[in-house]
């Protein structure tokens, strides 16, 4: 896993949804709520494991998020998203008490993602450009 530096974590805190594209064959994105944890990004379906972008993300595990004009490369990991309260302590702060039911329930617990960035060619993996 490669960490976010600290000029995309704070550009991703400025910013209450990303667009999240899977794989690399032109589909377009879906916008999400996201949430920094340990500073670690994450994303989660609230629809569960059914839904069609989580299950592109489990399958092709690499897209793009884009947060305003930025457009990143990243890795998607869908197994062991830990830390779960922690994720729906973040979500209810961010978002309010009306998310907290969407986003802790067992569906979406279950089709957590953790966006890690992708290490370009150079090696380089910020957001900013």
């Amino acid at each position: 896993m490669t960490a976010w530096r600290p000029e995309d974590l704070a550009l991703l805190t400025g910013f209450e949804s990303l667009v999240l594209t899977a794989g690399d064959d032109g589909h377009p994105g879906v916008e999400l709520g996201m949430v920094l944890v340990r500073g670690e990004l994450y994303v989660r379906a609230y629809r569960g494991v059914r839904s069609r972008w989580y299950q592109a993300a489990q399958k092709r595990s690499h897209g793009q998020i884009r947060v305003g004009t930025v457009t990143r490369d990243v890795l998607l990991e869908t197994c062991d998203t830990s830390p779960a309260s922690e994720i729906d302590t973040a979500y209810r702060n961010k978002y309010g008490q009306a998310a907290g039911p969407l986003a802790a329930s067992p569906a979406a617990h279950a089709a957590t993602i953790r966006i890690d960035p992708a290490p370009s060619s150079n090696g380089a993996t910020d957001l900013v450009r």
